[in-house]
């Protein structure tokens, strides 16, 4: 039996299509899980959590015990690569994270050589995961894209519309390019770090990738992806990447040909029609059940994940939502996804 056979996601990530497809959620380590909540109160800030190998490896397995998926992703964050950068991040309870506002002018001043030494708690909490997974469940690291890491950083926090982030963008295309280089740089170290540690897939998150034109989209989230891609591929790591440039519209297509990435992870908005006419043939997907339907529950439950079912048959196909599990919803609500899935074996 090969690898790629034992473990459902491998298979499907190396072309193959699965029924029923392989399942994992966003988010699916977090705070709708009791014993999470319990394991998060032991560390003093988030910061500390992440940074803590027992802690988060013990919040990744849990909802592999639970529940089975087939995969485990790290519990991590993806504004843990400015803290590598020499920034200053904290969360603040009910607001979010917050980071010392960072002007693109100063990029010299960012650095990623520091990337390994700075996140090398991350790899020990990759290196406690793997040993303890089933066979049959793949191991999966990830970061943030570069132009959804830069927003968080010029912004000094999460916004609406990244709109100081776009205007930078626009007026200092040199400096924001070069800042945009930087995260890219210390992100390829620590995916490779991740994928040296264990990760058997690495996941780019680009959160913040709706509503750019054209022109931005090409500069600041297809360049710098791409520039990850092919500095992980220089440094012999050959694990599958997916991508997820969310709200990425039409731009998916383009994303999927010019990245190089394995796989594109697809957004609730994401018309499957659409997307298997445009995206390369044979590509895998991954995604996209609305998170709402998810917290509903029920009939709206079952029956979206059937269209999605569906929609997908006969393309590699990861099942996942189309963006984060959210808090508030039910353990039984996944049980009940989780059968409905599963029953078209």
């Amino acid at each position: 039996m090969t690898l790629t056979s034992k473990k459902p996601m491998l298979a499907v990530l190396s072309g193959e299509t699965r029924t029923p497809p392989p399942v994992w959620l966003m988010r699916q380590a977090g705070r709708y899980l009791d014993e999470y909540r319990e394991v998060r109160s032991r560390a003093k800030n988030f910061i500390d959590f992440c940074f803590s190998p027992d802690l988060a490896a013990e919040v990744t397995l849990q909802p592999i015990r639970r529940f089975g998926f087939d995969a485990a992703i790290l519990f991590a964050d993806i504004l843990l690569i400015p803290i590598a950068l020499g920034r200053k991040v904290w969360f603040v309870t009910g607001e979010g994270p917050k980071l010392e506002p960072f002007d693109p002018l100063a990029f010299e001043t960012l650095t990623p050589e520091r990337a390994r030494e700075v996140l090398a708690p991350v790899g020990e909490t990759l290196r406690r995961v793997a040993p303890e997974l089933p066979e049959e469940t793949t191991l999966i690291g990830f970061a943030g894209a570069p132009w959804t890491v830069a927003t968080y950083m010029v912004e000094g926090g999460g916004s609406k519309d990244r709109f100081s982030a776009r205007v930078a963008a626009w007026q200092h295309p040199e400096a924001f390019d070069g800042m945009l280089d930087r995260i890219a740089d210390a992100t390829a170290e620590y995916l490779v770090m991740q994928a040296e540690a264990g990760a058997e897939v690495l996941k780019i998150f680009d959160s913040w990738a709706e509503g750019l034109p054209e022109p931005l989209f090409e500069r600041v989230v297809i360049r710098p992806t791409k520039r990850i891609v092919d500095k992980v591929r220089a440094a012999g790591m050959t694990v599958p990447i997916i991508g997820f440039p969310r709200g990425a519209g039409a731009f998916y297509a383009r994303y999927a040909r010019e990245t190089g990435v394995t796989a594109v992870a697809l957004d609730t908005g994401m018309d499957p029609a659409w997307a298997q006419s445009m995206l390369p043939e044979g590509m895998p997907v991954q995604g996209h059940l609305d998170p709402a339907a998810l917290r509903a529950g029920g009939a709206a439950l079952r029956s979206e994940t059937q269209r999605l079912l569906d929609s997908w048959s006969g393309r590699p196909h990861i099942f996942n939502l189309g963006h984060g599990i959210t808090p508030d919803v039910p353990v039984a609500h996944v049980h009940e996804l989780l059968a409905c899935i599963r029953e078209r074996a």
